[in-house]
C-alpha cells in the first residue's frame, strides 16, 4: 500500500509539472500564431492510450511516462520530422518566426515551471503557515549516526554555529555544511565550546548520507509487539526510561546503544510507570531488536516554532523560499559536476524521485515537493544541452547576438547528440536506482 501511495503521489506530480510545462510553450506559440500539432502528457510511440483532435492540434496521453511534448510546426524537435522541413517555410511555422517570438515559444516551459514552483509555496505557506525546529530548542542536543560520530560529534551535543552563524531551523544544519560549504561547527558539549571542523576528504560521504544526526529525545515507550522481548518483560505503552543496570539513562540513543552491547544477555531497565519506578529485565536476542517502538513526534519533546501568514505575507514568504530552493538546487548541481565530490554518485532516477514523497498521503508534503520538482523541471530543461529547452535557447541566443541561423544539418545532428546524451544521462539515473536498490 505504501508503495501505491508514493507512486499516485509521484505520477499526479508529474502529470500535473508537465501538462503545465508544455502549456507554457504552447500558450507561446498560440500567442505568435504558431501552428501547434501535438500536445502530449508522457510519450507516444507507435501508439497512444488517448487521443484526440480539436482545431489544427491533436491533444493525447501517451504510455511512456518519461515527461511530455508538444511538436511544434517547422521545428527540429525530438520527433525528427525531416520531411516537413524539405518543403517551403510557411508563415503559420516556427522557423519563420523571428527569433525573439522563438526565444520566448523556447523558453515558455521553463517560465511556467519557475512560476508555478513560487506559486504552489506561496499558497502552501498562506494555507499551513510554516512548521519548523529551531536549533535553540533542541535541548538534549544531537544523537549522532557512525558519520557523525567519526567527524567528532557526540550523543548530546547541543549545535551552537554552522560557519560561525546561528542556523534557525534545524533541518537546515545539513544543507549549510555540505551546499554553503561551511565546514567547521561549534557544538557545546557539557560546558565545554568545542569547534569541529569536517574535512574535504568527508564531503563524498556526507553527499551519500547528508544527514548526520537528530534531535536527541527521551525513551517513552509508544508500541509493543506482542510476543517479542519488550512484552515479556513487562514494559508498557507510557513507560519512561530512567536507568539501565542501575545507571541513570533517559535517551532512546542509549537503550539503542545497550541492546548492541548486550546482545544474547539480560538488560535490566528502570522505569517510570505513573509516577513510581518500576524494574524490569528483558532478554535481548543476538539480532539486538526486542520489540520496542518509542515515541517519535517531536512536538513531544520540544517547543517547535509556527509561522502563520497572511495572502499578503505568504506572496513575497513564498517568493524567497522558491530563490533560495532555486540557489541551493544550482549549490547541488554544482557538486554533482565536481568530481572529486563524487556526488555523481548519487544521481537518482524515477525511484529516488518517487521515495522522496511521504508514504501517506499528505497534501501539504505533496504541494511542497511539486514546487521543489517543478524547480529542478525548470533547471534541467534550461541545461544548454541539444534536445532541451536550453540547447534550443543557446542557438538562438547565437543568432540574435550574430545575425546568423544555424543550418538545418547542424541543428538535426545536434538534436541527435543531444538526444544520446539526454538517453545516457536517464539509463545512468534509473541504473543507479536499481544498483542502490538492490544493493
Amino acid at each position: 500500500m505504501e508503495i501505491i501511495v508514493k507512486a499516485g503521489q509521484f505520477f499526479l506530480s508529474l502529470s500535473i509539472l508537465v501538462i503545465l510545462h508544455e502549456l507554457g510553450h504552447f500558450a507561446f506559440a498560440k500567442l505568435f500564431k504558431t501552428r501547434v500539432e501535438k500536445f502530449y502528457l508522457f510519450f507516444d510511440p507507435w501508439f497512444s492510450l488517448f487521443k484526440i483532435k480539436r482545431g489544427e492540434t491533436e491533444y493525447g496521453v501517451g504510455w511512456l511516462p518519461l515527461g511530455g511534448y508538444v511538436k511544434i510546426s517547422g521545428m527540429i524537435d525530438e520527433s525528427m520530422d525531416k520531411e516537413q522541413l524539405k518543403q517551403p517555410p510557411q508563415p503559420w511555422e516556427f522557423r519563420s518566426k523571428p527569433a525573439w517570438q522563438r526565444l520566448f515559444i523556447m523558453i515558455g516551459g521553463v517560465l511556467v515551471n519557475v512560476v508555478l514552483a513560487l506559486f504552489i509555496y506561496s499558497a502552501v505557506l498562506y494555507t499551513w503557515g510554516e512548521e519548523y525546529l529551531p536549533t535553540r530548542n533542541v535541548k538534549y542536543g544531537v544523537t549522532c549516526d557512525s558519520l557523525a560520530l567519526k567527524l567528532g560529534f557526540r550523543n548530546g551535543d547541543k549545535i551552537l554555529t554552522v560557519g560561525g552563524n546561528e542556523v534557525e531551523n534545524f533541518q537546515l544544519i545539513a544543507h549549510d555544511i555540505l551546499l554553503n560549504e561551511d565546514r567547521n561547527v561549534k557544538v557545546l558539549r557539557g560546558n565545554d565550546t568545542i569547534t569541529i571542523n569536517i574535512s574535504e576528504d568527508y564531503v563524498s560521504h556526507l553527499i551519500k548520507n547528508p544527514i548526520i544526526f537528530y534531535p536527541r529525545f527521551p525513551f517513552i515507550v509508544d508500541e509493543i509487539k506482542k510476543g517479542e522481548p519488550a512484552e515479556k518483560a513487562g514494559l508498557v505503552k507510557g513507560d519512561k526510561l530512567v536507568a539501565i543496570n542501575g545507571r541513570p539513562a533517559v535517551f532512546f540513543d542509549e537503550f539503542k546503544d545497550s541492546l548492541a552491547r548486550y546482545k544474547g544477555k539480560k538488560l535490566e531497565l528502570t522505569v517510570e510507570r505513573n509516577g513510581q519506578p518500576v524494574d524490569v529485565v528483558v532478554n535481548v536476542p543476538e539480532s539486538g531488536v526486542v520489540g520496542v517502538y518509542p515515541v517519535t513526534d517531536i512536538s513531544n519533546f520540544f517547543e517547535l516554532s509556527h509561522n502563520e501568514y497572511t495572502l499578503v505575507q505568504a506572496i513575497p514568504a513564498g517568493i524567497k523560499k522558491g530563490i533560495s530552493t532555486i540557489k541551493s538546487y544550482l549549490k547541488q548541481l554544482k557538486l554533482i559536476f565536481t568530481p572529486k565530490t563524487k556526488a555523481y554518485e548519487s544521481v537518482g532516477g524515477f525511484i529516488t524521485i518517487g521515495k522522496i514523497f511521504p508514504a501517506t498521503w499528505d497534501w501539504q508534503s505533496f504541494w511542497n515537493l511539486t514546487a521543489f520538482l517543478s524547480i529542478i523541471l525548470a533547471i534541467m530543461n534550461i541545461l544548454p544541452i541539444p534536445a532541451l529547452d536550453g540547447g534550443h535557447v543557446m542557438f538562438l541566443v547565437y543568432e540574435i547576438i550574430t545575425g546568423r541561423k544555424p543550418g538545418d544539418k547542424f541543428l538535426e545532428y545536434a538534436q541527435m547528440v543531444g538526444m544520446l546524451i539526454l538517453l545516457a544521462l536517464l539509463l545512468y539515473a534509473n541504473i543507479n536506482d536499481i544498483v542502490k536498490l538492490f544493493g
